[in-house]
């Protein structure tokens, strides 16, 4: 960890893991060590890189307001993985009928569900999301008429999201799913931004980055949005968790596979959030943009790019990164400039055996877009400890 402080531009300490940082990165951790309401330091993490007002990969600790670009626009977004318990030489010859399966079991992209699959989906797998829905005081169906909401449950979603077969070093097949709260987050996080910038030109608290204008916690606006952005969290939870009981299923019909129980042998964790939590003494709002939380003990999920490798993590509770770790292995190129730099060809290199279909389409997600995982985790090392290493088999793009 490396820690850049000086009195004359920060109020507080930036402490980094993020060796590669690239400047504009940097600049914006700068602006955020220089929020009034920013507590101890910020932490970047070593994927960390550009996002918008905050970087992705980058945590900080609050007094009294939230930031809802620290928190990010896809809410809840992050991971779940499952240890299938079937080894993966048995499930080899069936991957491409999983695949297909999936397909047709799971829209990806902008393709949603119609609203009776998706209210069939979350009456039996979501029974916390229909409270949620059913409550009668809900402001406006959270920013999204119901049958929106209902269309999202169990749906994958574009950008770097995936379904992934993987294997560890004892030979056990793995799936990792990687998603989030869909246009539900995202709706909420546009509109709570829009509404943070109109308090703070309102008040005369615009920080310099307007991408960083924030609400204060006991105000109606700010409860308001730390609802939302609960039931958002609750929301990519339970999605994830929907479309994971598909995967078993699938596994299931497999003459290799065996009847699974959602509960056990999971991890289902976010990377888009804020939480109040104890740390420095005192209670704080710590906003995790693109990093995950790794308390002392605690599991996580760091995925690679598609083609390498990811990892199941134990946390170590290190307090300067706020008990947090990365979130995956960080871009470093932005999707408009990997599709014009990558050849199609390098991509179908980088991807050789793994059963994935290449397209120019999917050059913004090749593993050359990405930093290379084993450095990511070689940076981090003090703050989570590795438990397997998963390699990949079969991929599923959004």
């Amino acid at each position: 960890m490396r820690e850049i402080f000086n009195r004359n531009q920060q109020r507080v300490p930036i402490k980094t893991w993020a060796y590669d940082a690239d400047e504009e990165t940097m600049r914006q951790a700068l602006n955020l060590s220089n929020l009034p309401f920013v507590v101890g330091h910020v932490a970047l993490m070593p994927d960390a890189h550009l996002g918008f007002g905050m970087p992705i990969g980058g945590v900080i600790a609050t007094e009294g307001a939230i930031v809802p670009n620290a928190v990010g626009v896809d809410i809840g977004c992050g991971m779940v993985a499952w240890n299938t318990g079937v080894p993966a030489d048995r499930l080899r010859p069936h991957l491409q009928g999983m695949i297909d399966s999936l397909h047709q079991s799971i829209p990806v992209g902008f393709k949603h569900r119609l609203p009776a699959q998706g209210e069939q989906l979350a009456r039996k797998w979501a029974s916390q999301l229909r409270e949620h829905l059913n409550r009668k005081d809900r402001r406006t169906a959270y920013l999204s008429g119901y049958s929106k909401i209902i269309e999202q449950v169990g749906t994958l979603g574009g950008g770097n999201h995936f379904i992934e077969f993987q294997v560890d070093p004892e030979g056990v097949a793995w799936v990792m799913l990687h998603s989030g709260s869909r246009n539900v987050g995202k709706e909420i996080a546009a509109h709570f931004h829009r509404l943070a910038r109109q308090v703070c030109n309102r008040e005369g608290t615009m920080p310099p980055d307007s991408g960083l204008a924030h609400l204060l916690i006991d105000s109606r606006e700010g409860q308001d949005y730390v609802e939302h952005m609960r039931f958002a969290m609750e929301f990519a939870r339970h999605n994830r968790h929907v479309m994971m009981k598909l995967c078993q299923e699938v596994v299931a019909r497999t003459p290799a596979g065996r009847p699974a129980d959602l509960d056990r042998d999971l991890v289902n964790i976010h990377h888009n959030y804020a939480d109040l939590e104890q740390h420095m003494g005192k209670q704080v709002w710590v906003h995790r943009k693109g990093a995950t939380s790794a308390r002392t003990g605690q599991l996580g999920i760091i995925p690679g790019s598609m083609g390498t490798k990811s990892y199941i993590v134990r946390g170590k509770g290190n307090a300067a990164s706020f008990c947090s770790c990365s979130h995956g292995a960080g871009r470093v190129m932005g999707r408009k400039e990997a599709k014009k730099k990558i050849p199609l060809d390098r991509f179908k290199q980088t991807m050789q055996g793994v059963l994935f279909r290449c397209t120019p389409s999917h050059l913004d997600e090749a593993p050359d877009a990405y930093k290379d995982i084993d450095q990511v985790m070689a940076c981090q090392a003090e703050l989570v400890e590795i438990v397997t290493e998963l390699r990949p088999l079969a991929v599923i793009k959004g």
